[in-house]
């Protein structure tokens, strides 16, 4: 990113293809639509390279892009909200991002679906960033701007609550 930030350009497409899937599956968890993932994914990098120069090393490239990310979906929401008496909405079809063949019956990730749709917001993009993207706690607390041990509490709470949503559905 320190190259892109100089100003050599071609180098943000060794980012987008590190990382365009795993942002790309963010976007589709939080938002459950395939063409508003990848708008907002196209954007992000848009807004990364835009926005380059408040790049600063002492943070991770991947807290970096997880913060603008997080800021570009709320910017997404706030949008979504606002317009959201203007146009009925027709893809109200679930997305099934479950792959056929790996070992557990079809209910069990309709349930996990249901129960991760039951948390509130904040506890399923703690759960996103660390289980689904991988990003380790110290990240986390640099997007979210909270300490790491309150970040590690939060997502303890989170996933004791889901297991217990989960299991109240069985």
């Amino acid at each position: 990113m320190q190259h892109v930030k100089d100003g050599n350009l071609s180098e943000m497409s060794e980012l987008f293809e590190r990382y365009n899937v795993k942002l790309y599956n963010y976007f589709l968890k939080l938002t459950h639509n395939r063409l508003i993932s990848q708008d907002l994914t196209q954007n992000l990098f848009y807004r990364m390279i835009r926005y380059k120069n408040s790049y600063k090393d002492e943070y991770s490239v991947k807290a970096w892009m997880y913060q603008m990310a997080r800021n570009l979906h709320i910017d997404y929401c706030k949008e979504e909200k606002r317009s959201e008496g203007l146009f009925l909405n027709t893809d109200n079809y679930p997305v099934d991002i479950s792959d056929e063949n790996d070992g557990f019956p079809e209910d069990d990730y309709e349930r996990l679906e249901r129960s991760f749709a039951a948390l509130n917001n904040e506890q399923r993009e703690l759960i996103i960033l660390s289980r689904y993207q991988g990003l380790k706690y110290e990240e986390i607390s640099h997007i979210v701007n909270q300490s790491v041990p309150a970040i590690k509490v939060a997502i303890h709470r989170a996933i004791k609550q889901l297991r217990g949503i989960y299991l109240k559905q069985i």
